[in-house]
């Protein structure tokens, strides 16, 4: 399945139906009056949030949706139909933006979040609204009205709480494959994630973490250079970061500052977003190599640092220990500020 997260779409709300002339004509009636039926209303369009969906692919080659037009009022004042809504599902973290004033519409995260993103059409009123005492055969009815059209882009950010991050090669597939049942693609050579990797980490009381691999960063990805600039934006939902440094590199601190950097340039918080540094293929070097590493790294952030190997699994179980905790003490803050607020308002 191809990966897309960013789409230009147009939608459409149904028109409303006309409202219709029409008399009585009735055995026994000679001076029937005016029995013309409204229009039906035009269908609405709806952004309905999906788990199902982790992908805009559906919008990538479809682009106008439009929803169908309400039916022509009918005889003996009868209403004409409504026109069926259209009901689009969308990847739950879907960001719906108006493309004419780049105005962000709704941020649709949960199933729950079902969004009216276009209102169709009322429809017109048929004659027998305009029977008065002066106009006793109204000849004229209302058209429908026309339903909303709006040109949107949507913005998909994946919706993971942890999020894994380094220069290509630093093992980030490699990590999020021992964690997790995904099978990304992995090999010896740079790029080789494109598109950004889910993998569901189970908590030993059972319950389910999203991690996500973060493909593309390189020096620059802040100024759209590479492939960075595409998927730095999934990580605005992250709540926690595993940076991983390659310790085989020829200077694992400034590989660090690298992505440092690219994080505060981007900006929107996310270089102050809590972090855990993972040394990484600690299997390939010896202890004394580890230590002087580890030994510079402590002197350089207040973040914890361990010393892992993905491919072996050596140290994933504390940094893994260390994610939970994090995680755990971020909803007890969450749960805390809440009740205080609560007790604030009353």
């Amino acid at each position: 399945m191809k990966f897309i997260d960013h789409v230009e779409i147009e939608v459409a709300a149904g028109k409303g139906g006309d409202g219709l002339v029409a008399f009585r004509r009735e055995k026994y009636v000679p001076a029937g009056g005016p029995s013309g039926g409204n229009g039906g209303r035009g269908g609405s369009v709806w952004f309905q949030p999906t788990e199902r969906l982790q992908t805009l692919l559906d919008f990538k080659y479809a682009r106008c949706f439009k929803a169908d037009d309400g039916k022509r009022g009918g005889p003996n004042n009868r209403t004409g139909h409504s026109g069926e809504d259209l009901i689009l599902e969308i990847p739950c973290g879907t960001m719906v933006y108006d493309t004419d004033t780049d105005e962000l519409i709704a941020d649709l995260v949960t199933p729950d979040d079902t969004f009216l993103i276009a209102k169709g059409g009322k429809g017109g009123l048929g004659n027998q609204h305009f029977l008065s005492n002066s106009n006793r055969a109204p000849e004229y009815a209302l058209p429908g009205l026309e339903g909303e059209i709006k040109n949107l882009r949507l913005e998909l950010k994946l919706l993971a709480e942890v999020g894994i991050i380094g220069l290509p090669n630093a093992g980030k597939s490699t990590l999020i494959s021992a964690l997790s049942s995904a099978k990304p693609k992995i090999a010896d050579y740079p790029f080789t994630t494109l598109i950004p990797n889910l993998g569901v980490v189970r908590k030993p009381t059972g319950d389910g973490t999203v991690f996500a691999d973060i493909p593309g960063l390189i020096e620059g990805a802040s100024e759209g250079i590479g492939l960075g600039h595409d998927f730095l934006r999934h990580i605005e939902r992250t709540r926690l970061l595993v940076h991983l440094i390659d310790v085989n590199s020829e200077n694992p601190v400034h590989d660090y500052e690298i992505i440092q950097g690219e994080l505060s340039a981007y900006g929107k918080g996310l270089h102050d977003r809590p972090q855990i540094i993972g040394l990484n293929k600690i299997d390939t070097i010896d202890e004394e190599t580890q230590q002087e590493i580890l030994t510079q790294f402590q002197g350089l952030t207040d973040n914890r640092i361990f010393l892992i190997s993905g491919v072996t699994g050596l140290g994933c179980d504390r940094l893994l220990q260390e994610v939970w905790n994090n995680l755990d003490r971020m909803k007890i803050s969450e749960i805390e500020e809440n009740a205080s607020l609560l007790m604030t308002n009353s």
